[in-house]
């Protein structure tokens, strides 16, 4: 056998862009009001108390005028643009176009985007009044709790009871956002996997869709404090609120000042806010 065969080895080259690992769509957009900005560069969502019913204590007495309480927040919007090029020369030189792979990876980036938005607002402080110069900080008091241990059946328990008896409505939706680290904390906990349909399947699938009155939502994208304690989120649907000025929005197109390369382009013009300080609770958990 020729010892120059080697010469003439053939190597496969894999045709299509594999994506490397990531969160591939916002997984908390559609877990919280929405609110479409059709012109300028913020929102504002006027808002109504409650009120209490007045007792007729006599006979044709006057009629009583009571205050209907008024509030308003504030959403500002924040652009957000990525692009990048493809020149004519790597076209020639790949395999593979990575045009459309370029705009995948960018839709993705900004799905990651929106939830980190609506992650920091709510727990930020929120704008409110007229022209949003009012402020309201989110209630690290009565809606923070849960320092120094892990997740526990015992801390959604009271994460769902801190809402409805802020009269929060469970119809509309209630939600829990966490960390794989506390679904594995769940899946140690006796009470979580006692002999119930949900907790079978969170036993053999390692995942929660739905637990004392939460819709779960795992993320690796919420806040830590450093301590190292994840910052969970419980919320009800209403109490949250994104807005969109521009959706997210791509274009693929030459570029003539860069000697006709190939530009992949996306935009969106987004923001968030914190609408009700009593319907969102911080859930710290422990990762040690």
């Amino acid at each position: 056998m020729s010892q120059q065969i080697t010469t003439a080895f053939v190597r496969q080259w894999e045709r299509g862009i594999t994506h490397l690992a990531e969160q591939k769509m916002s997984r908390l957009r559609d877990k919280v009001r929405f609110v479409r900005v059709s012109n300028g560069d913020r929102a504002y969502i006027d808002q109504l108390g409650s009120v209490t019913a007045q007792p007729a204590t006599t006979r044709h007495g006057d009629t009583p005028l009571v205050d209907t309480p008024h509030s308003r927040r504030q959403v500002t919007l924040t652009p957000y643009k990525h692009a990048d090029l493809v020149d004519k020369a790597d076209l020639i030189r790949t395999l593979n176009d990575p045009t459309n792979a370029y705009m995948v990876a960018f839709g993705r980036a900004f799905g990651r985007a929106i939830d980190d938005v609506i992650i920091n607002a709510a727990f930020a402080r929120a704008y409110t009044g007229v022209d949003g110069s009012g402020t309201a900080d989110f209630d690290t008091g009565d809606f923070q709790f849960g320092t120094t241990a892990a997740m526990s059946v015992a801390k959604v328990a009271q994460a769902n009871r801190v809402l409805r008896e802020n009269e929060n409505d469970p119809s509309e939706g209630f939600y829990l956002a966490c960390s794989q680290y506390q679904i594995e904390d769940m899946m140690g906990d006796s009470q979580a996997t006692s002999a119930d349909y949900n907790s079978v399947k969170l036993l053999m699938t390692g995942e929660i869709k739905t637990f004392l009155g939460f819709e779960w939502v795992a993320t690796e994208r919420l806040l830590n404090d450093g301590t190292p304690e994840r910052r969970c989120m419980a919320w009800a649907k209403n109490s949250l609120c994104l807005a969109i000025g521009e959706e997210p929005s791509g274009r693929i197109s030459e570029r003539d000042d860069k000697n006709y390369s190939t530009q992949v382009y996306m935009s969106m013009d987004i923001g968030a806010t914190r609408m009700d300080e009593t319907g969102v609770v911080e859930i710290q958990c422990l990762e040690a």
